[in-house]
């Protein structure tokens, strides 16, 4: 047993793959102790997902680890549409009504993904523990007794208080959880990665329908690789140079160009699944990723959505760990999650459908759609507004989550509790000193209460900063002589962010709203603080002496 193992970890992680370091990461992050096991030989060499979109960076961003992805990526800001040789429409990325700093989508290999969240991790004291299989567990309500298989055969018996199941689709936790994975399989479809030459732009995914069927082109960073994706014809018995034939036969019919298409250097065939779990908790054990729910890859959603799966649960998982809030605020990843996975498993039926097209008739009313469209610019952006939304995670909101508090909040708040903080662009935080600490404060493990005071506030707030220290920051913005002011000079953060004096937001350690006021003298955060569970120093117990807490040990069995 190395000296990492001498103590007992507080949280097994299983998989090792994006989903898996980020949860490794962010309990890390958060103070927690966590053994990372995998069963693969080693990292994985082969390419997988590609698509990073916005919301997932701004959360690498808070985790501190977005520089050193972006200069990998290749930024795509259009999605071109060619039909039988020429043009329909290009569809360019519209994030006016959803302020952000990465107004793209990033595509970078999934393994210098985790080759970044791999580094990260190990920079905070976790390795992973490779060639080491979860081969059997139970959850004893008080902890997780695992058997896990090493490279040599031999059997290790690990204890920890939690386990977090990030494994795959062929899952072994979800599996022994016995947790049901609803939903269906259908198309079958081909994936290459292969040099081609063309003249199509870089910054866009280009969908082409041919008499052969719909393929799909999709950029790498690496100068003239792209991801090729056949819908219809997915056989391959290992001829490459047959394969990079039929892309180039398939692209030049779409485009009307001609092209010249290597032989791939990776093919994969596949079978679509869009299947998910009704819960992601089972006692002191979750799922994160595909071990909870499987889609199609027409929308690059996958990764994205395991990702916020793990960032969700680990300060959730932190914050009871360490006594700072009830066992009960656990409940509330499956709460907000499972909507999120039934959501995409919706729309990613419907882009599947949609990048197939395998009806004739339904392709040329989309033909005639399309060039509706496209002399309608209003409409054009309507259209575009609302894929962006969707694809890129921005307009996810946790309206309906047990941390989402309605009492109080403003008519005209700009942000209403569910919403995300991170509402602004790389030009509006370049202006504005007070955005740029905002920014900087989201980065930091904790809650953060952004209070608007006045001087009669003062006390009250000085009160909240001591009772919670250690919990809850409290952040002044506008009065400089309160410890832990918010510097805004120019006045834009509170512009921009509709506060006026006396106004306040209670911010999660994920960066969404959790509560708000219009006036911190009557009433004020202190009994949201309360409803969310949130405990005082003086009050809070380490998990480890809470096992018998009911909400935290068998609550969700």
């Amino acid at each position: 047993m190395t000296a990492a193992h001498e103590e007992r970890p507080q949280v097994l992680v299983v998989g090792a793959g994006p989903v898996g370091l980020t949860a490794a990461h962010e309990l890390t992050r958060h103070g927690v102790r966590v053994r990372l096991v995998d069963a693969a030989d080693g990292p994985a060499v082969t390419s997988r997902a590609l698509a990073t979109h916005a919301r997932t960076l701004e959360t690498y961003d808070q985790m501190g680890v977005v520089d050193e992805l972006l200069p990998r990526g290749q930024r795509v800001e259009h999605f071109t549409l060619h039909q039988n040789g020429r043009r329909l429409i290009r569809f360019d990325t519209d994030y006016s009504r959803l302020p952000t700093r990465f107004p793209y989508t990033l595509m970078v290999d999934q393994v210098v993904t985790e080759e970044v969240l791999r580094t990260a991790t190990a920079r905070r004291g976790v390795e992973v523990e490779w060639k080491t299989k979860l081969t059997s567990f139970r959850d004893t309500g008080d902890g997780v007794t695992a058997e896990l298989t090493h490279a040599d055969g031999t059997v290790e018996t690990v204890t920890a208080d939690w386990l977090v199941g990030t494994d795959g689709g062929h899952s072994t936790v979800r599996k022994t959880l016995g947790l049901p994975l609803h939903g269906d399989s259908s198309e079958t479809w081909l994936i290459a990665d292969a040099v081609v030459e063309c003249e199509l732009p870089r910054d866009s995914i280009h969908w082409m329908r041919t008499p052969e069927g719909t393929v799909m082109l999709v950029p790498f960073p690496d100068p003239g690789k792209w991801r090729l994706l056949d819908t219809r014809d997915a056989s391959y018995d290992g001829d490459d140079e047959a394969i990079a034939a039929r892309f180039a036969r398939k692209i030049k019919a779409g485009t009307g160009a001609e092209v010249t298409v290597e032989a791939p250097t990776w093919v994969s065939v596949f079978t679509i699944q869009q299947r998910m779990i009704p819960t992601m908790r089972s006692g002191r054990c979750f799922v994160a990723g595909d071990a909870a729910h499987v889609h199609s890859p027409a929308s690059g959603q996958g990764m994205n959505t395991g990702v916020q799966d793990a960032y969700n649960l680990s300060w959730k998982l932190a914050s009871v760990i360490h006594g700072q809030a009830d066992g009960t605020i656990l409940d509330t990843y499956s709460a907000e999650r499972v909507p999120v996975g039934a959501s995409l498993l919706a729309s990613t039926r419907f882009a599947t459908i949609l990048v197939q097209l395998k009806n004739r008739w339904a392709a040329a009313a989309l033909r005639a759609l399309f060039t509706f469209v496209r002399s309608v610019p209003p409409l054009k952006s309507k259209i575009e507004r609302k894929i962006m939304g969707g694809m890129s995670a921005l307009d996810l909101r946790y309206d309906a989550s047990p941390l989402s508090l309605g009492d109080g909040v403003p008519e005209d708040a700009v942000l209403p509790p569910g919403s995300r903080a991170s509402r602004v662009t790389t030009a509006g935080a370049v202006r504005s000193s007070g955005w740029r600490e905002l920014l900087a404060e989201l980065r930091e493990s904790g809650w953060t209460l952004l209070a608007c005071g006045r001087e009669r506030d003062r006390v009250a707030l000085r009160e909240i900063a001591e009772g919670y220290e250690g919990v809850v920051r409290v952040r002044v913005v506008g009065d400089e002589q309160v410890p832990g002011a918010l510097a805004d000079p120019e006045g834009r953060l509170r512009e921009e962010l509709g506060l006026v004096p006396g106004n306040w937001l209670l911010i999660r350690p994920d960066g969404y709203v959790a509560a708000s006021g219009a006036d911190l003298a009557t009433g004020g955060p202190r009994p949201a603080l309360e409803k969310l569970g949130l405990r005082r120093p003086s009050a809070a117990r380490p998990e480890a002496a809470d096992r018998g807490d009911r909400p935290v040990a068998a609550a969700a069995r």
